[in-house]
């Protein structure tokens, strides 16, 4: 085995690992909800897996839980990166494993809830030490990408790494040259990577609950958050990214609704027009979330409707035998 081979690592006994409770779920579903009221239940430390939350800048265009919610539960991991920063799923999940040791040491529950599924992921099933990636190596994936465009650039990938080009979409970019680059520069397919996570023992016992609404009422509830977004500030919001003259290409600056809105601010587009654009493309978010949790998630509950009276007993009755099975 090389230096750049991942490496495995046998699985711990789950009872020797503390309880973790994950929510998951796509945009507009309730997840904030859901998890600020079983926090108030059993005294839990809310933890944010969301990959945009993280960004201070965007605190309403993520729907960043307010000063009342964090004044009910403890949050962590929301709004402590710049705008201007990369946020890596790497970083993420170090931060999240100190919050959750943080937590248990205070005699909480933490309960991580967010709609990056990557980021869960990582969480419950490791992840794999890749080498770091020269830049030299970023910006040439980075400049194939644009120059060929989505489909090209995946026949380019498939050469090189078969397996996850015939997994990815061509419209998904960041993958595409997340791959691209790991395997020009380790020499090693992201799948053999990602194998060897999948085998790295995760340090806690986890229950997941998996909200997966109606699509109509999820697209519903998300038109009708984006307004009342608007009328929170998200345009005042958007200018303030706009003044800092940000590379577009940076996580913070593809928020879902910050591209439409900054059309609107460079006088592109009317403000209606820029709305229901930025609509549309919750809803594109919205099912592409949906669709990565169908395939990707095995939750222990799967909660087909949005946050509600009986959605929240059904859940404390699935938490309160979590719980009694992992003292016992």
């Amino acid at each position: 085995m090389t230096n750049n081979e991942p490496r495995t690592i046998p699985h711990l006994p789950s009872a020797t690992r503390p309880p973790v409770l994950l929510i998951a779920g796509p945009t507009a579903s309730g997840k904030s909800a859901l998890a600020l009221e079983l926090a108030a239940v059993f005294d839990g430390t809310i933890i944010n897996a969301d990959s945009l939350q993280v960004y201070r800048e965007l605190r309403i265009l993520t729907a960043r839980p307010d000063m009342a919610a964090t004044a009910r539960a403890p949050h962590r991991l929301y709004g402590f990166l710049d705008a201007a920063e990369r946020g890596s799923v790497g970083e993420w999940r170090a931060l999240a494993l100190d919050a959750i040791a943080e937590a248990h040491r205070a005699g909480r529950l933490p309960i991580v809830v967010g709609g990056t599924g990557l980021y869960q992921r990582a969480l419950t099933h490791g992840l794999a030490e890749i080498p770091p990636i020269p830049a030299a190596i970023r910006a040439e994936a980075a400049e194939l990408h644009q120059s060929l465009g989505g489909a090209a650039f995946r026949e380019l990938l498939a050469a090189l790494d078969s397996e996850t080009a015939a997994r990815l979409p061509a419209g998904d970019r960041q993958r595409l040259t997340r791959a691209y680059e790991v395997v020009r520069a380790t020499g090693v397919p992201l799948g053999k990577w990602q194998g060897a996570a999948a085998a790295a023992p995760p340090p806690y016992r986890f229950a997941s609950l998996l909200l997966l609404p109606p699509r109509a009422a999820l697209y519903a509830a998300g038109e009708a958050r984006f307004r009342a977004m608007i009328a929170e500030g998200a345009l005042d919001e958007a200018a303030a990214l706009a003044a800092r003259r940000l590379d577009p290409r940076l996580p913070a600056m593809k928020a879902v609704g910050l591209p439409e809105l900054l059309h609107h601010l460079r006088g592109e587009i009317v403000l209606d027009a820029a709305i229901l654009l930025a609509v549309q493309a919750t809803r594109r978010y919205a099912k592409r979330q949906m669709t990565w949790f169908r395939h990707q998630t095995v939750a222990d509950l799967v909660l087909n409707e949005q946050f509600s009276e009986s959605l929240l007993h059904c859940s404390r009755h699935f938490i309160d035998g979590f719980l009694l099975t992992h003292r016992c």
